[in-house]
């Protein structure tokens, strides 16, 4: 304690691309058409320039980001000029167009005669604007060598003829034959006549995502040639209320599908008849998918290869199969899984016409329903923990989970006090693997200027909001005192906690001096914290502060100071008079430290408080030979036999009988001052 204590294989790089808005266009803002271009009187009245709507120059992921048949990932018409349209003439008149195009579709378009299939060329956008863009009683069509086509936020529907299994019309709402780069998202595809899609004719390098495809006979068809072309991904679709087709694969290369929700509502006249199908030759890789009620969920022909692997299945019945060797998808592109259990939230939430679509709309979806997902070589929707936190919204109500993959991330994360109930969590398989670390200490100045950090703002994570979770991490902070001799101020925090009800579990939390700050938001507010299963490293005042703490059933690790002696203190408490303080049970406290050099904590009453009472329970723990046989301290002209410190039934080389240099607790004292005790009413 110093002064605060004191006073792959077709993997194609990701190229920036220019939007190819006009210059004098976006300065103009929404200006008729034909005023800029040239068009005749009819034509400006109809269609109209405008901005780039959110997400209309996001690429596609999955297949149809892969660099193939000299087309680098999916991009659309993101080149061209951007355009909205609200008449059928119109709409084909710009997708049917050689050059490239962004069409927003603002309105109900009806699309006649009933059953047409709009022709679209390559190199297009064809968009909604927010819910509002529909397509009715026709659909697109995408024929031999068109590419580079995105389909999205539309609802496409009602071309249905009165007939369930139609064999007389061909009406698909997104049919492509021969086609390649081709991304449909965020649709919703609905009643029509034939399938909703259909992937035909070698077509290939084909994202299909967040899409809503219901309330049909055929849901997606992909294959129907005898040739092994089509390389197709298919995730975080909601295929509902749909027989067959859901999808059906027929001798696909590579067929991806992933994180979709398939439905069969109970009680209803449809029935489906199967769900994912892999037919002919075709290879599958099927994973972390939900399967809700659904008739022969998963089936393959003998000839076919298909693996399964981490999806869930509910009331589902009949045929569920798999076999074969198929792909790596990792190989072609990068991806991350969802857990299949989280899948029927974040689907609801997240798929078909948004009011805006684009990396904010999907963040936003992703944290309505509940999982964030960092990872920083880009596989993530984040690349930084600090952007998902970012991501939660203010006030939420409900559980926010960021899934941070493995990988070092160098950064301070703060989850400010308006976004409780998040949980960050290393989705790797130990505490090790997953890392946050940085290296600010109370001494440092700011970079804008305005002071130095003191010693809660040098910690790398801060948890200042209520009902937050840390798991599986390693949190640390790798100030170094050996090389900042000069610098006052050597406190640096790994991990603060300034709130109420924070679970820390299975945990590294490593540094020097000052590790782990647990405070309240103010004096008088509560602050609960619950730690188990966790490490916690360091020297001097390591673990500190004036909440309600408790480290159960954890490893305290002492470590020598930067010039090799052996001194410190496990705890400083500073607990205000009527609450808990800190409560290490059932714990381990260990390390290559000379023997009888740690204190086992000292009174901290901060700025000279008087009425701190500081208090610091240790019990039920081996202690190791490091410990003092005098293991209380005075601290700042406070003596600590006026504070509350004790221990009970510890072990170990380092534990001591009863005296009045080291008090213990009697049996009805200890049954006052178990773990309950410091939680009251909070059940971890």
């Amino acid at each position: 304690m110093t002064s605060h204590h004191r006073a792959a294989r077709h993997r194609r790089p990701r190229k920036a691309l220019a939007l190819g808005l006009p210059m004098a266009l976006a300065a103009a803002g929404v200006l008729a058409y034909g005023s800029v271009f040239g068009l005749g009187p009819a034509e400006a009245g109809r269609a109209v320039a405008a901005e780039v709507p959110a997400g209309a120059t996001d690429a596609a992921d999955g297949f149809a980001s892969v660099n193939a048949l000299g087309q680098n990932g999916t991009y659309g018409g993101r080149n061209g000029r951007t355009v909205t349209v609200t008449s059928l003439a119109d709409l084909e008149k710009y997708a049917t167009a050689a050059e490239p195009y962004v069409i927003v579709v603002a309105g109900t378009i009806t699309v006649a005669p009933v059953g047409k299939e709009i022709r679209v060329a390559s190199d297009k956008t064809i968009i909604g604007s927010g819910t509002s863009g529909h397509i009715v009683g026709g659909g697109f069509f995408l024929g031999q060598g068109v590419h580079n086509v995105i389909i999205r936020n539309l609802t496409i529907r009602d071309s249905y003829q009165g007939v369930w299994n139609d064999k007389e019309h061909d009406f698909d709402a997104i049919q492509m034959d021969g086609a390649h780069h081709v991304w449909i998202d965020h649709n919703d595809l609905r009643h029509t006549a034939d399938g909703l899609i259909d992937v035909r004719k070698d077509s290939t390098y084909v994202t299909v995502s967040w899409n809503r495809l219901n309330h049909a006979n055929k849901a997606f068809g992909i294959g129907w040639t005898e040739n092994l072309v089509t390389d197709i991904t298919v995730h975080h679709n909601w295929i509902r209320e749909t027989e067959q087709r859901n999808p059906s694969t027929d001798n696909a290369a590579h067929a991806h599908l992933y994180n979709n929700y398939l439905e069969d509502v109970a009680g209803t006249a449809i029935t489906s008849a199967y769900g994912n199908y892999a037919r002919g030759r075709t290879r599958m890789v099927l994973e972390n998918s939900y399967f809700q009620g659904v008739r022969n969920p998963v089936i393959k022909d003998a000839t076919a290869a298909l693996v399964q692997r981490g999806n869930l299945f509910s009331g589902t019945s009949g045929r569920n199969e798999s076999g074969g060797t198929a792909f790596d998808p990792k190989a072609y592109y990068a991806y991350t899984a969802d857990a299949a259990a989280d899948v029927p939230a974040r689907v609801k939430a997240g798929a078909g016409p948004r009011t805006s679509v684009g990396k904010a709309a999907t963040a936003a979806a992703e944290a309505a329903a509940g999982t964030l997902t960092v990872a920083k070589d880009g596989t993530g929707r984040y690349r930084t923990v600090q952007a998902a936190v970012d991501a939660v919204p203010a006030g939420n109500t409900s559980r926010v989970v960021i899934s941070v993959k493995p990988g070092t991330y160098r950064e301070t994360v703060s989850i400010p006090a308006n976004k409780p109930h998040v949980t960050i969590q290393g989705s790797g398989a130990s505490r090790k693997d997953t890392v946050i670390v940085y290296g600010n200490a109370a001494g440092m100045l700011k970079p804008d200027g305005s002071g130095t950090y003191g010693t809660p703002g040098s910690a790398t994570v801060a948890v200042r909001s209520d009902d937050s979770h840390l798991r599986n991490l390693t949190v640390s902070n790798d100030f170094d005192e050996a090389a900042h001799q000069s610098l006052t101020g050597h406190q640096a925090v790994a991990l603060l906690t300034t709130a109420d009800r924070i679970v820390l579990d299975s945990l590294i939390v490593t540094g020097d001096q000052d590790t782990l700050e647990l405070e309240t938001a103010a004096k008088d507010k509560p602050g609960r914290v619950y730690m188990r299963n966790s490490y916690v490293i360091g020297n001097v005042d390591f673990i500190f502060g004036r909440a309600t703490a408790v480290i159960d059933q954890s490893i305290i690790t002492l470590k020598k100071r930067w010039d090799g002696t052996s001194a410190g203190y496990v705890t400083a408490p500073s607990t205000p008079a009527g609450r808990k303080g800190i409560l290490i049970n059932r714990s381990t406290i260990n390390g290559d430290v000379t023997a009888g050099s740690f204190h086992l904590g000292r009174n901290w009453h901060p700025g000279g408080d008087t009425t701190a009472d500081p208090q610091a329970t240790v019990r039920n723990s081996e202690l190791s030979a490091a410990i003092k046989r005098t293991p209380w301290t005075d601290m700042g002209g406070f003596s600590w036999k006026e504070d509350r410190f004790a221990e009970y039934m510890n072990t170990g080389p380092g534990s001591g009988p009863q005296s009045s240099d080291r008090p213990h607790l009697t049996a009805t004292q200890a049954a006052s001052q178990e773990v309950a005790d410091w939680l009251g009413d909070w059940t971890p």
